[in-house]
């Protein structure tokens, strides 16, 4: 079967600077898998370049088996890819409804946009009891509620997650996760998801790849690396397969 998302070979540059050298990885419709490493390592590079924030020097990247390397990132998010960025970036002087609908206005059926809508606040009653708020107004919690709901709101099939637990409370982190769990099962969602810590998120993922110097340094099941030794060996550059440090940051 096809993979819906099939990252293969990629090099990514800054001038001088090299943030991914070679990194390759795929996702299954439905999964949930997590690429974890160090700052510097190349996460948010490599989602950028899923999202066509940046274009990859060299490689393919194929959403359902055909290439979307290089497109526009309208055009990505409109086959399907939606990005939550690191630091959740929220319209912080629109309100909570005004942010949902800028989630919503690359969708031509605004009936069905409306009934996905009143279905998040279902899941996220927190949202909808600051609907009339400012964005800039919310916890940091709320904040990264509100991001993910924003995104969900352009009915992706693959929802990319750039680290939703930086800053947050331990209690608000399980909270995010136990949301995105539940959109995936709502919405038939996929995602994928950077973070710089395994510690939760070998309880929610499929699959795991281990992101250094930009290159993927180890990938395998979550419950086959559960114990953690492999994901320490290959986060902190111990044992066979450790690389250079990385050139530039992710």
């Amino acid at each position: 079967m096809t993979p819906l998302l099939c990252v293969e070979n990629i090099h990514v540059r800054y001038g001088d600077l090299v943030a991914l050298r070679g990194v390759s990885l795929t996702v299954a419709e439905g999964e949930v898998v997590c690429i974890i490493g160090p700052n510097g390592a190349g996460k948010s590079t490599t989602m950028a370049a899923i999202a066509g924030g940046v274009v990859p020097h060299s490689g393919d990247i194929r959403l359902a088996g055909a290439s979307i390397r290089g497109e526009r990132p309208e055009k990505i998010a409109r086959l399907g890819v939606s990005l939550v960025p690191e630091g959740r970036h929220v319209f912080g002087t629109l309100t909570v409804d005004e942010n949902l609908a800028i989630g919503g206005q690359l969708r031509g059926d605004r009936a069905a946009a409306r009934a996905d809508r009143e279905r998040i606040l279902s899941l996220l009653p927190r949202l909808g009891e600051r609907l009339h708020s400012p964005a800039g107004r919310l916890s940091g919690g709320e904040q990264q509620m509100l991001a993910v709901a924003r995104a969900v709101m352009t009915r992706p099939r693959l929802l990319l997650v750039d680290e939703p637990s930086l800053g947050l409370a331990p209690k608000i982190i399980d909270q995010i996760y136990e949301i995105l769990l539940d959109l995936r099962r709502q919405a038939s969602l996929t995602l994928l998801i950077n973070e710089q810590s395994s510690t939760r998120i070998l309880k929610h993922a499929d699959r795991i790849s281990v992101l250094r110097g930009g290159r993927i340094q180890l990938e395998g099941r979550a419950a086959d690396l559960k114990d953690g030794e492999a994901i320490r060996k290959a986060y902190f550059g111990f044992g066979e397969r450790a690389a250079q440090p990385a050139e530039a940051s992710a």
